[in-house]
């Protein structure tokens, strides 16, 4: 089984996933990127998986589905591309082999959905969308910081082997920002070296894993002490009132 991130637009990536024959692919905003990568790997377009609705995310569905036939699957709760499959907590989709579990994950989005598949040889697949990012989190367009932390916790909660394919090439902007809440972090330092080592090669950072994220992400980590430390320092009273992860997404918002 292959997986390829593939670029898209600025800083997105929308997900192939295929076994020599077939494809799936995560996300697709925009279609030519998946267009070029199906006749490079010689391969054919079967599935399409959505996690939420923006347009970054849906904007090439009309376009693959049209010219491969690919089936869809998404978000019940939100409004994409039709017509497709939709898909709350708990049910499974069956592509390439494996049984993809779909998570609700709200916070992003109101309706925002993730796919995780265990059948992968020690190396299970979390296809998170905007929820979970390297050192990051999505910014909560329609959700709440509650809905987000706990969306957050069960994904962490997922095996230490998981791959986490996030959809955006956030990492080093997100690293600087989980150094200023937590500079002395060793795990952050050596992480920041090597995805700056991988961007100056023009390569991905991702997929990361959940192993990694829970020592190096400040979204996983929002009660750990030295967290807690910096945000007394940046806004006792706002942490008072809302608490860590609150006050956490807050500080990341304005950060520059």
């Amino acid at each position: 089984m292959t997986l390829i991130p593939l670029p898209a637009f600025s800083d997105n990536y929308v997900w192939m996933l295929h076994d020599g024959r077939e494809a799936l692919v995560v996300d697709p905003g925009d279609a030519a990127p998946v267009l070029q990568a199906l006749q490079r790997e010689g391969v054919e377009l079967r599935s399409i998986l959505v996690t939420h609705h923006h347009a970054d995310h849906t904007g090439g569905v009309d376009i693959l589905r049209n010219t491969t036939g690919a089936q869809v699957w998404g978000p019940a709760q939100e409004t994409i591309p039709t017509p497709y499959q939709p898909l709350v907590q708990g049910q499974q989709v069956h592509r390439l082999g494996l049984a993809f579990e779909v998570m609700d994950v709200p916070g992003h989005t109101a309706g925002h959905i993730a796919f995780y598949t265990a059948d992968m040889d020690g190396a299970p697949l979390l296809f998170c969308g905007d929820t979970l990012f390297s050192a990051g989190c999505g910014r909560l367009f329609e959700g709440t910081p509650a809905q987000m932390e706990d969306s957050l916790d069960r994904l962490a909660a997922l095996p230490a082997t998981t791959r986490v394919c996030c959809t955006h090439e956030y990492t080093l902007s997100n690293l600087r920002f989980a150094l200023a809440v937590d500079p002395d972090n060793a795990d952050l330092l050596a992480y920041q070296a090597h995805c700056q080592a991988l961007r100056d090669q023009d390569l991905p950072t991702l997929p990361s894993s959940i192993d990694l994220e829970r020592r190096i992400n400040p979204f996983l980590r929002a009660s750990a002490p030295p967290i807690l430390a910096a945000l007394r320092q940046f806004d006792a009273p706002g942490l008072a009132r809302d608490g860590a992860f609150a006050t956490l997404r807050r500080w990341k918002n304005d950060y520059r």
